[in-house]
């Protein structure tokens, strides 16, 4: 992930965006008693983690389904460039345990194009598509170009207002005008809630203005972009967890986390960090465990 990247981090504020007050009001009438929080990275072909996070001599094929064993979530990136056919949706599906949920990015043919797919076939091949993926649909988030400014606000909730409720749906802004003042924050947020969408939150380096607290849904996207696991990612995760005890006790009930790493190779090391502080405060979710010499074969079985 290139959007906000920075080669020198040293002066960054990486504080989170203070706590949204309407959030609380906004989740009452249908609060959570326990958030569920699904953790996982943004694909599964890496033949790095064989040996450290798949078992020894883990096939490409077998990938997905040792992924699936360690991770309850995936944001998947794949889709973006080609919407998948139905026989390989079953198969992924297939491959992996009722508790997992995959997160489609919206093809590009939609998100990028000037009429955002209305008109033409992709949204209702889309829309089959997820279909396909029944329970094991998590959100789907749809990520704007960074030149869809704040100026066609009407247009994407057009679009918005005819997305199938039946597919969660979660919109990430890149343009600067969407945070160009705190108004323009409460009209689309409030759009959002209005449409029945959830709004993507982007913690980078170099773009601290996408980095929000507005909860618009129940369930909420968070894309986390370290900086090659150094210490201030480290405690970027921590203010994280804070912040994932607040929405619980406000009634969230399910965050879709993606931290991303430096060609992901180690983008597990953080969900893995991740989850064992997320546990060690009760919050419901699972993620890897690293495969050790003295237990190869016992730690994760592909089924």
């Amino acid at each position: 992930m290139k959007f906000g990247k920075l080669s020198d981090i040293t002066t960054v504020d990486f504080r989170l965006a203070e706590t949204e007050a309407s959030n609380a009001d906004f989740l009452a009438p249908v609060a959570s008693e326990r958030l569920a929080v699904y953790v996982g990275c943004t694909g599964w072909g890496m033949p790095q983690w064989v040996a450290r996070w798949y078992p020894k001599g883990t096939k490409s094929k077998d990938f997905l389904a040792a992924y699936a064993q360690q991770f309850n979530t995936i944001e998947l990136n794949t889709t973006h460039y080609r919407i998948p056919d139905g026989a390989t949706v079953d198969k992924w599906c297939t491959a992996v345990p009722a508790d997992f949920r995959f997160c489609p990015k919206v093809p590009q043919r939609i998100s990028h194009s000037k009429q955002l797919g209305l008109g033409g076939d992709q949204l209702p091949l889309f829309w089959e598509s997820l279909a396909r993926f029944a329970s094991k649909l998590g959100a789907s988030f749809m990520q704007l170009p960074p030149y869809f400014g704040f100026d066609r606000l009407a247009q994407l909730q057009h679009f918005l207002s005819i997305w199938p409720a039946e597919y969660p749906l979660s919109v990430e802004f890149r343009h600067e005008s969407w945070f160009a003042d705190e108004q323009r924050i409460l009209d689309w947020s409030a759009m959002l809630r209005e449409e029945g969408v959830g709004a993507v939150i982007t913690d980078v380096a170099g773009r601290r203005d996408v980095l929000h607290d507005q909860i618009t849904q129940p369930f909420s996207v968070v894309r986390f972009v370290g900086n090659g696991l150094v210490p201030s990612d480290f405690r970027r995760a921590d203010a994280w967890v804070a912040r994932m005890l607040e929405w619980q006790k406000i009634g969230l009930s399910d965050l879709y986390f993606f931290p991303h790493q430096p060609d992901n190779v180690h983008a597990p090391e953080m969900c893995a960090y991740l989850v064992e502080q997320l546990q060690a405060r009760g919050l419901n979710t699972r993620g890897p465990q690293l495969i050790k010499a003295s237990d190869e074969g016992q730690q994760i079985s592909l089924f």
